[in-house]
């Protein structure tokens, strides 16, 4: 029997949310288990298209050939430990590292590296998420918190579900923005001609987004964002949204394609920056929130990695 306790608010289907929490299992046996009464919600039996508002319980009875092991190998995978207690770990992933095993990625991952150097990691997400309380795209970089006890993965998870939890991020996007600070207040819905791509939608999720401008360089500006909600590529949808996306971020607008019609020489100069960057240019910064032990306001932040570093020191020589 596994036990999962929905987060607050998050509206989705139940298989499509117990296929993304049980990805050991096919979508096809989701919908078997649901279909003969192995999957309860709230103590009571529930259709796959049931949609979830949130804080419900849900119960997954497996026999013992269904059972979810971790089959996942511990592999030596450079970590940078910021901090470490009984409780918790605080991480500051690189680029390039997926945070956990899914479709078609089942090793090198966060999770592999966290197995080989700790046996102490929650257990409340299953075996694919173990210790894993939130997550960073594979190409962010920055802050992450890894929970050690299922009590410290409850008191974080809980935090994040009542968005007290403060995390500020570092991008350097296109473009000047017309107004250096405010908010961004737009839902945010998956694309259904690319499920891989997100795109802001009255019939999304909602989704909240502060924003800064902590300098600018004439065609790159660098951006502080404090997001209040969670969804996911939510600073990259919004920051696009705004007209500004992310240097080096492809997926949305901010690629190659951007520096087109330029002259000739600033082309190249913007090319060289883009080129620094083999990842969307983002960065979580720092975060803040209430120690599951100690019960203290507590505070950690990575430093801005080489490639920003690098890019911000040539925009400041050429373009003051």
């Amino acid at each position: 029997m596994l036990t999962l306790n929905v987060p607050n608010s998050i509206n989705m289907r139940l298989d499509k949310y117990l296929s993304e929490k049980l990805d050991q299992l096919s979508r096809s046996k989701i919908q078997s288990l649901i279909s003969d009464g192995k999957i309860m919600i709230n103590g009571e039996h529930e259709k796959s298209s049931y949609k979830l508002s949130g804080n419900e319980s849900i119960v997954v009875y497996l026999d013992e050939d269904e059972a979810l092991t971790n089959n996942h190998v511990a592999q030596e995978i450079p970590l940078t430990i910021i901090h470490e207690d009984d409780d918790i770990l605080i991480i500051d992933k690189q680029a390039g590292l997926v945070v956990h095993p899914g479709t078609g990625m089942n090793d090198n991952t966060l999770l592999n590296g966290l197995l080989y150097y700790t046996s102490s990691l929650s257990d409340i997400n299953g075996p694919s998420r173990l210790g894993i309380v939130h997550r960073l795209d594979k190409d962010t970089s920055g802050i992450m918190v890894v929970a050690k006890t299922n009590s410290a993965h409850k008191h974080i998870a809980e935090q994040f579900e009542k968005r007290n939890i403060l995390k500020t991020y570092i991008s350097l996007t296109w473009g000047v923005w017309e107004i250096n600070q405010g908010s961004i207040d737009r839902p945010i819905k998956r694309k259904r001609s690319d499920p891989t791509v997100f795109t802001v939608d009255e019939m999304g999720r909602n989704a909240f987004t502060n924003y800064k401008v902590e300098n600018s360089w004439r065609y790159i500006s660098k951006v502080q964002f404090k997001p209040k909600t969670g969804r996911t590529h939510q600073i990259r949808v919004h920051s696009s949204f705004m007209g500004h996306p992310i240097i080096s971020d492809d997926k949305y607008g901010g690629g190659e394609n951007r520096v087109k019609g330029f002259l000739p020489e600033v082309s190249k100069e913007l090319k060289s920056i883009l080129q620094i960057f083999n990842r969307q240019a983002l960065h979580a910064y720092s975060i803040e929130f209430i120690h599951p032990n100690t019960k203290e306001n507590v505070k950690y932040i990575s430093p801005l990695p080489n490639d920003f570093a690098d890019a911000i020191d040539i925009l400041s020589e050429k373009y003051g």
